[in-house]
C-alpha cells in the first residue's frame, strides 16, 4: 500500500512529483527562515461535494443521540484534503516551491451540495541561511 497523495485528488491537474511538500504550506505571509524569491500569484484547490442518503440517514441517527456527527465530520476533512492537495498541485504546475497565506472557503451550492476551496499564493523561496531548509 502506498501513500500516494495523488491518489486522493479527484482530477489531475499536473505531472508528478510535487516540488510544494505539504510542510511548505502556511497560512502565515512569510515562512520562518526562508526569504521570498517570487511571487507566483494566486493557487486553489476546488472540491464540489455532496452528501450521500446513506451518511444523511446515519447523520440524522447521531443528531438525535447528540454530539460529534462523525459521518459529516469525515467528509469535511476528506473534501479539505482533497483540496488543499490540488491547491499543491496547481501551486507545483507554475513553479512554486511553498505556499503562504493559505486559506479555505466554503460555499453551499444546492441542498446539500457544498464546494471547498483552498488557496493561497504560490511563491519561489531560499532558505534565510544557507544550509538550513525544510525537513521533513
Amino acid at each position: 500500500m502506498t501513500n500516494d497523495p495523488l491518489k486522493k485528488v479527484p482530477y489531475a491537474v499536473s505531472p508528478r512529483p510535487y516540488s510544494v511538500s505539504h510542510g511548505m504550506v502556511t497560512t502565515a505571509f512569510e515562512l520562518p527562515n526562508y526569504r521570498v524569491l517570487q511571487s507566483l500569484g494566486v493557487v486553489r484547490g476546488i472540491v464540489v461535494r455532496s452528501r450521500n442518503v446513506f451518511a444523511t440517514l446515519g447523520a440524522t441517527l447521531q443528531m438525535v443521540v447528540g454530539g460529534n456527527i462523525t459521518v459529516w465530520t469525515k467528509l469535511c476533512e476528506q473534501t479539505r484534503n482533497d483540496a488543499f492537495d490540488i491547491m499543491i498541485q496547481h501551486a507545483t504546475e507554475i513553479g512554486a516551491n511553498a505556499v503562504i497565506g493559505a486559506r479555505y472557503d466554503t460555499t453551499e451550492l444546492a441542498s446539500g451540495v457544498t464546494e471547498v476551496l483552498c488557496y493561497g499564493t504560490a511563491v519561489v523561496v531560499e532558505p534565510s541561511n544557507p544550509g538550513e531548509g525544510y525537513r521533513a
